[in-house]
């Protein structure tokens, strides 16, 4: 109250002071206040005369040509996306000159568009129709991301309309539209919904997000790479993943959008190695990135990698165990894109195990392959697998390597035939009577003899040697596993039930004696052994 008043007072007192000056100013001899003052007085040029204050009027700049600001003409920046190549798909094999479709949004007026890494990696050339256009445009890939899925593309032409991103916060309950073409319809789809999960598990088989927007409008395949969009028209995500089990949907949030974009505008490849991949695995004996296509140029490509290989190692980690890209992305994220990188690929169609580098060295055959086995269908238990491995070693200490601890039957003698000495062996199966006479019971013999040299060569102990009898011949391929150089023969079909037999014969640099390594597969548990005794046997001590 006192406050207020005393405010007053000190804007009136102010005014009376000059009131009071002003009377003296014009009569200066005292009389009526009244008196006329003459019009032509010109006040003192140091006395400052009160002006009106002019209040500057807000201004709106000019909305740029081009962007869209409305529901309506996000039609428009909304594009179609035809990718044409050659893909392998699992189960499916080698798909030649096939086209997958998807969608995508213009972000600049130039023509710079984004979409998702699994809609355009490995396509030979893609295909755009923007705003309902009767003909499509040419695009070209700018710059990739596997780990974000996301694709920046610069289509042929400009002065295209253009979505720019939304500036506020994305929280749960946003009205959101997602906007594109699925199920390969050229027709432009909107439908309607919200953020139901501001951050929700990026995690999937085939990108890792640290995390991504959960949301319910309604998509089908083929909204892929397209916008999730405000009223306003602004861009909130870039829609990925559904699960229609569950009735849940995914986009890739704008915030981590943003942090890949430019860097794959500027023609940079970010957390990838040039790979249209996916995670697999059965859960137990078989896990891997799976290749369905390759970029020209990228590493991959430089170091070997085909269509239809399956990544299962980089940097010695076993990829995809649990079935998605996360080890993956961790151990690219952990590197710069031209650091070198050891890696570990099955190639399948051929039943080879190649290893090289990324940026270094290329892919070569290192050892025998792995034998085709069954993967879980989704719901379905998976394979057992073996608890754990153990080394082992003959009776001399000469002879080494890992078996599953199952296989606890194990003979260490010296290999001998009709009492005849061969050289060194060891033997080792859960039932080592079972695995050596008859086809049911999985098991490995390994032995080395510098005798046999005086009969045979690699060719001729692996003739000598076969199991043609029982089995089925599958094919001779070269083996070389950086100790050892020969060859493997593999059987399949072997007794009533269809076991598999993997024959390696091969000897050192210096060709100084042959190892026979025979390994024999009754399911899908074995496959998983045999990778373990392929990597580790050897010979550690000296041959009699």
């Amino acid at each position: 109250m006192h406050t207020s008043r005393s405010r007053r007072l000190s804007l009136v007192l102010p005014l009376v002071m000059l009131a009071l000056l002003g009377c003296r100013l014009f009569n200066p001899g005292g009389g009526p206040t009244d008196t006329p003052v003459p019009t032509n007085t010109v006040p003192p040029t140091d006395t400052v005369v009160p002006t009106a204050t002019t209040v500057p009027t807000p201004t709106t700049p000019p909305t740029p040509e081009g962007l869209v600001t409305s529901l309506d003409g996000v039609k428009n920046a909304v594009i179609y996306i035809e990718a044409q190549g050659s893909f392998v798909e699992p189960g499916a094999g080698l798909q030649v000159n096939a086209a997958g479709a998807g969608s995508g949004f213009i972000i600049d007026e130039s023509g710079i568009a984004v979409t998702n890494n699994h809609v355009v990696t490995g396509a030979a050339f893609l295909k755009v129709w923007i705003g309902g256009e009767g003909e499509p445009r040419n695009a070209k890939i700018l710059g990739v991301s596997e780990c974000s899925d996301l694709a920046v593309i610069d289509i042929d032409g400009d002065g295209y309309p253009y979505l720019e991103w939304y500036d506020g916060a994305i929280t749960a309950g946003l009205d959101i539209y997602v906007a594109g073409f699925p199920l390969g319809d050229p027709e432009f789809t909107l439908t309607r919904g919200i953020v139901a999960k501001e951050r929700a598990s990026g995690e999937t088989n085939w990108a890792s997000v640290d995390a991504v927007i959960q949301h319910d409008a309604n998509t089908n395949p083929g909204n892929s790479g397209g916008p999730l969009v405000t009223e306003e028209g602004k861009v909130v995500a870039v829609h990925y993943a559904s699960n229609y089990s569950t009735s849940q949907r995914f986009a890739i949030g704008r915030d981590e959008a943003l942090k890949v974009i430019d860097r794959m505008r500027a023609g940079e490849d970010v957390t990838s190695i040039g790979v249209n991949g996916t995670a697999v695995t059965d859960g137990q004996t078989i896990a891997g990135i799976w290749v369905a296509s390759v970029k020209s140029g990228s590493p991959a490509d430089r170091a070997g990698v085909k269509g239809g290989d399956l990544i299962v190692t980089l940097e010695g980690l076993v990829l995809a165990t649990d079935g998605t890209m996360a080890d993956y992305c961790d151990i690219l994220r952990s590197h710069n894109p031209a650091d070198t990188l050891s890696i570990q690929v099955l190639r399948l169609d051929t039943g080879e195990r190649l290893e090289g580098q990324l940026n270094g060295r290329a892919l070569q055959v290192v050892s025998i392959p792995v034998v085709p086995t069954s993967v879980a269908e989704p719901g379905q238990p998976p394979a057992t697998a073996y608890s754990d491995y153990v080394l082992i070693t003959d009776d001399s200490g000469a002879l080494q390597m890992e078996v599953p601890v199952e296989w606890s039957d194990v003979d260490g003698r010296e290999w001998a035939i009709e009492g005849e000495f061969i050289g060194l062996a060891l033997s080792a199966s859960s039932d080592l009577d079972g695995f050596v006479n008859g086809y049911e019971t999985p098991g490995v013999f390994f032995g080395a003899s510098a005798t046999l040299l005086d009969t045979y060569d690699v060719a001729g102990l692996l003739d000598d040697t076969g199991f043609e009898g029982d089995c089925t011949f599958d094919s001779r391929n070269d083996y070389d596993d950086g100790i050892y150089v020969g060859a493997y023969d593999l059987y399949v079909d072997c007794g009533p039930t269809g076991s598999s037999i993997v024959s390696t014969v091969a000897m050192p640099e210096d060709g100084s004696f042959l190892v026979w390594v025979v390994t024999q597969i009754t399911s899908d548990a074995d496959v998983e052994a045999l990778g373990r005794i392929v990597d580790s046997f050897e010979v550690v001590g000296s041959l009699p």
